[in-house]
């Protein structure tokens, strides 16, 4: 649990994590002064990404998932989050995975680019970070990644944590839902992926699934 608290403390921590920018938006009274709010903020967002600024990249995604919130467009930062998401902290891979999750949905091409980085994490030795990509592969799966990553989600139904075995029954449901929409799960791995799921469900004891 000290690793968690840490990384909870390094996400919430007293330095800014963009609340001069909240307070500047909502401090607005008109719709044109919170566009250029918007607009300088996401100018100096840019900035920074083109400088490849590591220091503040959490910090500069953060804000722009309060961007995306408010409805202004956030695409220029996707890739952000694939960098975050592929370094080693348990912080960054957090505020990474819950950008994937708000900035991007399951048609951009851009999640073909984090399937690797998914496999990773859920063969990490750390449960935490196992469990930050279980729920962005609940929320973001695509045919593709479901094919893909069937053999990982299929080991963690054994898995000695039954908080992520929790995760792992509803990540199946869906991993198996998004084949079937695209008409692959009767070919391949997949078909026996569903009858281990199945037979994993119907032998254990009801769960309430929880992915957050």
């Amino acid at each position: 649990m000290d690793f968690i608290s840490y990384g909870l403390k390094a996400f919430f921590s007293t330095r800014p994590y963009g609340w001069d920018m909240i307070r500047a938006i909502r401090s607005c009274k008109t719709a044109a002064e919170e566009r250029a709010v918007v607009r300088k903020e996401c100018a100096a967002i840019r900035a920074a990404i083109s400088e490849n600024d590591q220091d503040y990249r959490h910090r500069n995604l953060a804000k722009l998932m309060f961007i995306h919130m408010l409805g202004y467009p956030t695409h220029f930062g996707q890739m952000e989050c694939l960098k975050l998401i592929a370094s080693s902290g348990f912080p960054d891979k957090r505020i990474g995975y819950l950008g994937l999750m708000l900035l991007l949905d399951e048609r951009q091409e851009v999640l073909m680019l984090v399937t690797n980085s998914l496999k990773q994490d859920l063969n990490h030795s750390n449960q935490y970070i196992i469990g930050l990509a279980l729920c962005a592969l609940g929320n973001i799966c695509s045919a593709e990644m479901a094919r893909d990553l069937a053999p990982e989600v299929e080991r963690l139904l054994q898995f000695r944590d039954p908080n992520i075995r929790k995760k792992v029954k509803r990540v199946a449901a869906g991993l198996l839902h998004s084949a079937c929409i695209d008409g692959i799960a009767e070919t391949g791995s997949l078909f026996v992926f569903g009858d281990k799921v199945v037979a994993n469900l119907v032998s254990s004891k009801p769960v309430s699934f929880n992915i957050t």
